[in-house]
């Protein structure tokens, strides 16, 4: 007969593994953060406006959602209180992420509900599909952009925490500020090569612009285009609005066109965006827009066309 271990080696033994088991936790911990906010030195995007005493960061991804849900407001000719209203939604129910995992069925964006009417789960995890009925859903509520952040989101998303979309207004404003224009340039991004090594080029930025903004956002020619001088493919898009979205703000929608697709920088391969005298390049993105703003860049007068430029 084999002899049993002594009771302090069992002890010992069970102290080593509950060590190991919280170093494993620990560890766990540190990856979701990691995954969560990109970890140090990772590819990130900030908002500051002129004047704000703090900036708001997200990741690349992040940011991308958050402009997609932007430009189908526009497309849809919504005010920038739907914007903030919808960013701050998306912030307490999904951080900005297109998460396919909920509260029972809740998928997406704004964790909405194939059992609920909200669409299948194809559809939802589509963020322009969940971001238009998140919009649907929001416009059928009388005199929402004059009601509390909170009640016009509750009213739609008919959450059982309704005041959590509280916390995220000052964000939700910030962030809306800079995707709709109102603040020319608040956005930097740096910028990275795709993971899978796949380059999209300026025919998937045209595609996606087309997608979330909508036909009139290239009229008839589709956007002028033509070979950078580094290599890649450029699109020209026009500032001059017609359809829903038309503000007759040139300026304003200048600098939402040019958010945009910094805020997709990093999965369209964006290597240079210019506007209003001002560029952002992926090679230099940490020292941000550089150039001044042009002479003609005042809000509701032209600044000249959004130059996008994709690696080919």
């Amino acid at each position: 007969m084999s002899a049993q271990p002594s009771a302090p080696t069992r002890r010992t033994r069970l102290w080593r593994t509950a060590a190991a088991f919280v170093v494993l936790l620990g560890l766990a911990g540190y990856l979701l953060v990691q995954y969560l906010t990109g970890g140090p030195g990772a590819p990130r995007c900030t908002v500051r406006a002129e004047g704000d005493a703090e900036a708001y960061e997200l990741s690349p991804e992040q940011a991308a959602n958050a402009a997609t849900i932007s430009a189908v407001a526009s497309s849809r000719g919504l005010p920038e209180r739907a914007v903030t209203i919808a960013l701050a939604t998306a912030m307490q129910e999904s951080g900005l992420r297109n998460i396919h995992f909920g509260d029972r069925d809740s998928v997406g964006l704004f964790q909405q509900r194939p059992s609920q009417d909200w669409g299948t789960v194809a559809q939802i995890m589509d963020p322009v599909y969940s971001a238009g009925e998140f919009y649907t859903h929001l416009a059928k509520v009388p005199g929402y952009s004059r009601l509390p952040l909170t009640v016009a989101a509750q009213k739609v998303q008919r959450s059982g925490y309704p005041q959590a979309y509280a916390k995220h207004e000052a964000n939700a404003t910030q962030l809306s500020g800079a995707l709709t224009g109102r603040d020319p340039g608040a956005m930097t991004c740096t910028g990275n090569q795709p993971a899978d090594g796949k380059v999209p080029g300026v025919a998937k930025v045209r595609e996606k612009l087309v997608r979330e903004f909508g036909p009139e956002v290239l009229p008839r020619t589709g956007g002028a285009g033509g070979r950078a001088a580094g290599g890649g493919q450029s699109l020209t898009v026009p500032v001059q609005q017609s359809g829903a979205g038309a503000t007759g703000d040139t300026a304003r929608r200048g600098w939402e066109l040019a958010t945009w697709a910094l805020a997709h920088s990093d999965e369209l391969h964006i290597e240079q965006i210019s506007y209003a005298g001002r560029t952002w390049t992926a090679a230099d993105a940490e020292k941000g827009w550089q150039g001044k703003d042009g002479a003609d860049a005042a809000p509701g007068r032209a600044a000249g066309d959004v130059r996008i430029t994709a690696a080919q």
